[in-house]
C-alpha cells in the first residue's frame, strides 16, 4: 500500500470535529426546547419530558418531523422559526459536508496515486526507515536531492507514518517481495539504498532488486558484519557499507588519535564546518594539477573509478573528471556564496 505525505489535518480529525459539532447542535436544541417545554403539545397531552425534548430535537433536525410533538405557544413557534430551523439547515450542512469531504479525500488520494505512478522516475528507493535509512535520506536532502523523488519501503506501520509525516512517499510492505518493489517502480529508479536491520534481509533485497532490474539500477547496501560484504557484492550490490567495521575504526581512532574523530564528525555533520562534496571539472581546470586549485581536492572520479592524488593518473585533471573536494559548510559561508 502506498502512503503519501501527511496533510496538515487528516480525514479522521475532520470527521471528529464535524461529529462533535453535530452532537453539540442537537444538545443545544434539546436544551432550548426543554426550557420552553410548556409551549409544546404532544399527542398524549401529558407534557414533555427530557427524553421527549431529545426525541423532538432529533426528528426536527433530521427533517423527519412525525408531528406527534408540535409547538403550540407563540414563544415555541418563535424558537422554531429563529433557532430550530437554522439549526436544521446547519445540521444538514454538517452531514452533507462530511460526506463530501470523505468522497473528496478518496478522489484526491486516487488522483495523487495516479499522477505519482505516471511521473515517478529517476527516484531513490530507501529500503528501511530505521537509523541508517533516515541518515541516508538526510544526506540526500543536504546535497539538494528532491524530496519528492525519495520513496521509502518499510514493513513497519509506525515507521511508515513517521516517513509520511516527514513529507516522504512510503510503501508499506517487505522489500524482499517483488510486488512491493514493483509498486515502488524499481525499474525506473536511479538507485536503491538497502538499510535493513539484518544482513540476511539485505542479501534477499539485493537479490530481488537485481532480478527485477537486471543490474541496471545502482544498488547500495549496508551490512553489519564485514564477512557478509562479499556475499552482498556477489548478490549484485554495487557498493557495500560495513557499519560495524566503520564504527570499530572510529572507536580505534578515538583512542589512538582523538583529533581525527573531530575531523570525521565535522565532515559527516551538516552545517558544522567542513563537508565532502563533488562537482564536475570546469573547462579551465582541465590539464591542471588538482593541487593547484583553490578548492581542497582530495580525489578524482574518472569514468566511475576513484583516482587518488597520489596516483600518477591523478596528477592532471582530464575532461569529464569529477572533483571530490572539501567545502566550507558553515551557514554563514553558504550565505556568502548565495549573496
Amino acid at each position: 500500500m502506498i502512503h503519501f505525505p501527511a496533510v496538515s489535518r487528516g480525514p479522521l480529525s475532520a470527521l471528529s470535529l464535524r461529529l462533535m459539532a453535530a452532537i453539540g447542535l442537537v444538545l443545544a436544541v434539546v436544551g432550548v426546547v426543554y426550557l420552553d417545554r410548556a409551549g409544546y403539545r404532544d399527542v398524549n397531552e401529558d407534557g414533555l419530558t427530557l427524553l421527549d425534548c431529545a426525541y423532538y430535537a432529533v426528528v426536527s433536525l433530521s427533517t423527519t418531523g412525525y408531528g406527534d410533538i408540535t409547538p403550540a405557544s407563540n414563544s415555541a413557534r418563535m424558537v422554531n422559526v429563529f433557532f430550530v430551523t437554522p439549526a436544521r439547515v446547519l445540521f444538514l450542512i454538517i452531514l452533507v459536508g462530511t460526506t463530501l469531504e470523505v468522497l473528496t479525500e478518496q478522489y484526491r488520494t486516487g488522483r495523487r496515486l495516479s499522477r505519482w505512478r505516471r511521473t515517478v522516475k529517476d527516484h531513490v528507493i530507501i529500503c528501511g526507515y530505521g537509523t541508517k535509512g533516515r541518515s541516508a535520506i538526510s544526506a540526500l536532502l543536504e546535497n539538494g536531492f528532491d524530496k519528492q523523488k525519495i520513496v521509502v519501503v518499510e514493513r513497519s506501520a509506525t515507521a511508515v507514518r513517521q516517513a509520511t509525516s516527514a513529507g516522504l512517499v512510503a510503501i508499506e510492505g517487505s522489500a524482499t517481495r517483488s510486488s512491493v518493489l514493483q509498486e515502488a517502480h524499481v525499474r525506473s529508479a536511479k538507485a536503491v539504498i538497502i538499510a535493513t536491520d539484518s544482513d540476511d534481509a539485505s542479501v534477499l533485497v539485493t537479490l530481488t532488486v537485481r532480478q527485477l532490474t537486471a543490474g541496471q539500477v545502482r544498488i547500495i547496501s549496508a551490512v553489519r558484519e564485514a564477512e557478509n560484504a562479499p556475499l552482498l557484492k556477489q548478490s549484485g550490490a554495487h557498493h557495500v557499507i560495513v557499519s560495524s567495521a566503520t564504527a570499530g575504526r572510529l572507536l580505534g581512532l578515538s583512542t589512538s588519535a582523538p583529533p581525527l574523530i573531530d575531523v570525521v564528525e565535522d565532515l559527516l555533520t551538516p552545517g558544522q564546518g567542513m563537508a565532502l562534496a563533488m562537482r564536475s571539472a570546469e573547462r579551465d581546470e582541465v590539464g591542471r594539477s588538482p593541487r593547484e586549485l583553490d578548492a581542497l581536492v582530495i580525489a578524482l572520479v574518472r569514468r566511475g573509478r576513484v583516482v587518488t592524488l597520489s596516483d600518477q593518473a591523478g596528477a592532471v585533471i582530464e575532461t569529464g573528471d569529477m572533483l571530490v573536494h572539501v567545502r566550507d559548510d558553515r551557514p554563514q559561508a553558504n550565505a556568502n556564496v548565495v549573496a
